[in-house]
């Protein structure tokens, strides 16, 4: 979904949800004050209650229509899902962790055939730009889960993915610390805004 689309569903959602037109003034007052989906998606209940004609009800009706644009956004769930390249992981991850205004730090663990075992698990959630995640925390979970291989992703909330030092540096300590348990980091994904990097693909590993 491209950028302008997604704004035109999420008016049109919240349009329904309060029995408003796109054009009337709530859904105006909501994209004047939170411009990008980035802030809208992560409007609070209190943010809500500033704006005239919204109360505790109203407030909720929001909050519930833009959990529901979220899950629009999510990719249908195949059973397996087989991860083969960046954009397999990617499709699944990009429609929430692009509106994180927090470093989530999520691992994909597989097994022998590249199907995805559950869910991909958030490790670490970090400060604005930081997630704190180390080797023994990804690799207790991997043998947990006897995975053959794991796919490690980020997101940046600046919107830019390039990879910092520490990514990279981090990317080295958790390949190395793979080969030695026996467990494969197939690569390391950095999100942005639509946007990200591989680290595998930029030969950092």
């Amino acid at each position: 979904m491209d950028y302008s689309n997604e704004l035109s569903t999420i008016k049109s959602l919240l349009g329904e949800a309060l029995a408003e037109k796109p054009g009337f003034y709530i859904v105006n007052e909501l994209f004047d004050r939170f411009p990008t989906v980035q802030e809208l998606m992560n409007v609070t209940e209190f943010e809500l209650l500033s704006i005239k004609g919204v109360g505790k009800v109203r407030a909720k009706q929001v909050i519930a229509t833009l959990q529901l644009a979220r899950r629009l956004g999510r990719p249908a769930v195949n059973t397996p899902q087989i991860i083969r390249r960046p954009q397999d992981a990617i499709g699944l991850l990009m429609p929430e962790m692009r509106y994180l205004q927090q470093e989530h730090f999520v691992v994909l663990f597989l097994n022998t055939k590249n199907h995805l075992i559950g869910r991909p698990k958030t490790l670490s959630i970090g400060s604005l730009n930081a997630a704190i995640v180390t080797p023994h925390m990804v690799f207790r979970v991997a043998v947990k889960l006897s995975s053959a291989s794991i796919i490690c992703v980020h997101n940046h909330p600046s919107g830019d993915p390039t990879p910092s030092p520490e990514d990279t540096q981090l990317t080295k300590r958790l390949v190395e610390s793979g080969s030695i348990v026996g467990v494969a980091v197939l690569d390391h994904l950095v999100l942005g805004d639509g946007t990200y990097t591989s680290l595998k693909e930029q030969g950092f590993m």
